[in-house]
C-alpha cells in the first residue's frame, strides 16, 4: 500500500516533528510512505482569500504529485478537507482536472481517520503518563468527520487519561485568515478555549491541526499559562511529543 503524505506548510516550517510522527505511525500500520520532496501548499489560504487562480495552480500541483498513490493522508483536517471538499469547486470548469481531482479526493484521509478506519492500527508506538483533553478542530470535525477516531487511538496510549473539556467542538478562533481579519473575535474565542482547557484539569491539550495548536498555545502563554502542553495527536500516538 503506497500512501502519499501531504505534510502541510505549517508542519514543514513550524513543527516538522509532526510529519516524522505521521511517517512513523503509517509505517507502523504497514504502509509504504511517499513524501514528494517538492510538495508545497494545498491552496487553501489563497482559496479562502479569493485568489482562485493561485489556489488552482497549487491544487493542480497536488493532484499531479499524489494521484498515483493508493491513498493521500495528511496530519491536518484543514488541508485534507480542502483537497476532499473544495478541489471540485476549483476545477469545475476543467472536466479533465475535475475528474482527476475527484479521484484523489475519494482517497484522501485525515491521519487519525486513516489509521483507525483503513490501517486499523490496534497498537501505537507512543506512551504518555499524563491527563489530556482533546480539542476538535473545525475542519477535521465538520469536513472530514473526525471525532471518534483520535479518541479511539488515544485510548491505546499507555499511561494516558483522556478527560473531555466543555465545548470541545467550539472553534479556537484560528480559522486561518479569520484570526487576522477578525482579531478581537478570534481572541475572545481563544480565551474561551483556554478557560475550558484549564477547567478540565488536563496536563496537555491534544488536537489534530497545527494552526489551531499555534493559536491555542500562543494564547495560553499570553495568559500566563506556561505549564499546559499543546500536542499534536500524531506526536502523542508516535511517542514524539
Amino acid at each position: 500500500m503506497r500512501v502519499g503524505l501531504f505534510v502541510t506548510c505549517l508542519v514543514d516550517l513550524m513543527r516538522p516533528s509532526i510529519g516524522f510522527a505521521a511517517v512513523r505511525l503509517l509505517e507502523a500500520g504497514g504502509a509504504e510512505v511517499y513524501v514528494p520532496s517538492m510538495q508545497t501548499c494545498c491552496g487553501q489560504p489563497g482559496y479562502n482569500s479569493g485568489d482562485r487562480v493561485g489556489a488552482r495552480a497549487l491544487a493542480a500541483k497536488v493532484v499531479g504529485e499524489f494521484e498515483a498513490c493508493d491513498y493521500l493522508v495528511s496530519p491536518s483536517g484543514s488541508c485534507s478537507g480542502m483537497i476532499r471538499t473544495h478541489y471540485a469547486d476549483l476545477f469545475r470548469d476543467d472536466p479533465g482536472l475535475l475528474e482527476r481531482a475527484g479521484a484523489l479526493a475519494a482517497k484522501t484521509y485525515e491521519l487519525t481517520d486513516f489509521l483507525d478506519r483503513v490501517l486499523k492500527l490496534a497498537a501505537v508506538p507512543g506512551s504518555l503518563a499524563a491527563t489530556v483533553t482533546y480539542h476538535d478542530s473545525c475542519a477535521g470535525l465538520r469536513e472530514m468527520g473526525v471525532k471518534r477516531q483520535p479518541r479511539t487511538l488515544l485510548s491505546r496510549v499507555p499511561g494516558l487519561k483522556l478527560v473531555e473539556m466543555t465545548e470541545c467542538e467550539t472553534c479556537c478562533g484560528f480559522g486561518g485568515t479569520f484570526a487576522l481579519k477578525f482579531g478581537d473575535i478570534s481572541t475572545r474565542l481563544a480565551d474561551n478555549k483556554c478557560q475550558h482547557i484549564a477547567a478540565s484539569g488536563a496536563d496537555a491539550v491534544v488536537l489534530g491541526d497545527l494552526g489551531c495548536m499555534l493559536n491555542i498555545e500562543g494564547r495560553l502563554r499570553r495568559r500566563g499559562d506556561m505549564k499546559t502542553r499543546v500536542l499534536h495527536v500524531a506526536e502523542v500516538l508516535a511517542g514524539e511529543g
